[in-house]
Order: structure tokens, then sequence, then C-alpha cells
């Protein structure tokens, strides 16, 4: 099984928020990077994993409502407390580049645009594309949140686990187009803290499904 994922969450935590600090400090001083357009990768991210931490919320809630498994009920609260985190750092990243919440084009269209020449991402890959408008990588459709939300015990626990499995896949699968897509140092730390986050969440969930199959 993998290493405790509290504790990798608030080493991942101290530094994202030290990454936004510095962001913030940066600006006071000296900032070297421009802002950000309504219709960069960053700003795109900054949207669209918003809606998808929401959703993470979401599915930790339900879960910790449907099982009396300690470690399960503390994996939840932590991706709850973590996510919900995260997303109010991104909104308050379109606050401060004094962008729009709303997207001015379809979810998903800054993973369609090419790669920035020689990017790569954490596996030294490309990145990958997205259709405009179409479903987020590992985004639960409302038929698999609603079987969530109609199991319990047992049931409960191994859909959870098979939902936010693939829900931390997408997000890791999103991490790496805008490793790919972007510059914004800001942006670039975040997404690389929670990769690192989430693949080794998603190795824990592994081994917490296994012993339920």
């Amino acid at each position: 099984m993998s290493a405790n994922p509290r504790a990798i969450i608030a080493s991942v935590l101290a530094v994202v928020l030290v990454g936004v600090g510095a962001f913030a400090v940066g600006r006071l001083t000296a900032p070297v990077e421009a802002t950000p357009s309504s219709t960069s990768a960053a700003a795109g991210f900054a949207r669209d994993m918003q809606v998808h931490h929401d959703q993470g919320v979401e599915l930790a809630f339900l879960i910790r409502d449907r099982t009396d498994d300690p470690e399960l009920r503390s994996l939840a609260y932590d991706i709850a407390i973590t996510q919900a985190n995260q997303s109010g750092q991104m909104l308050s990243w379109l606050n401060v580049w004094n962008l729009p919440q709303a997207s001015p084009e379809p979810s998903m269209t800054w993973m369609s645009r090419p790669p920035l020449s020689g990017a790569t991402d954490h596996h030294g890959n490309a990145g990958t594309s997205h259709e405009p408008g179409a479903a987020m990588p590992g985004l639960a459709t409302s038929e698999q949140m609603q079987s969530l939300r109609d199991a319990s015990g047992a049931d409960a626990e191994r859909i959870f686990l098979e939902l936010m499995i693939a829900h931390h896949q997408g997000a890791v699968e999103m991490g790496d187009a805008v490793l790919t897509r972007t510059e914004v140092s800001v942006v670039r730390t975040f997404a690389t803290g929670m990769i690192t986050a989430q693949e080794s969440e998603i190795g824990y969930m592994e081994g917490l499904l296994e012993g339920r199959s």
C-alpha cells in the first residue's frame, strides 16, 4: 500500500501555498510574467479544474455519509478539504488576473490547442488534447453520481473508489496538459503538486479497492 495520503497531502499543500504566496509577493515587487489572457491555458485550467474539484468534494461527502470504514472516511475528509481549498486558490488566481470566472468559450477549449514548442509533461511526454465542450477527463456522469447516492456500505465504498480513481486520473491528465501549455509559474507549481498528490492517492485507493473486490 502507498504512503499515508494525509502526510502527502499536507506536504503538497504546503508547497502549493508557498507557491501562491510567492506569486502574490512577486506581483507586489517585480512581476516578470505577463497576466494570462481569458482564453489562455492558465485561465482555462483554473476554471475547468474548479468544476472538476467541486465534483471531487461532492464524491467525498457522499461516501463519508455512506461508510463506517475509518480509513475511507479519513481519505474522504482529506480529499474534500484539499480540493475545496484548491478550488478557492484557482478562483483567486482569476480575481488577481482580473479575469471573469465564466469562460468566453466552451469548457476544455484550452486543452484542444497545441502544446508550447518543446514542452513536456511530468513524464516527458508532449501531452494530450481534448475536444472543446466534451466532458472533462475522469468526470463522473450524472448516472454514476446517482449510483453512489443510491448505494450504501460495501457497494458504496466500491463505487466511490472506482469513481474517484478515474476522477484523479482525469485530473492528472488535465494537470499534465496545462504543464505543456503554460509558463505561468504559480499554475505550474500547483499542477505539479496536484499530480504528485493525486498519483499517490490513486495507488492508495487501488489498494483499498483490491480489498473490496
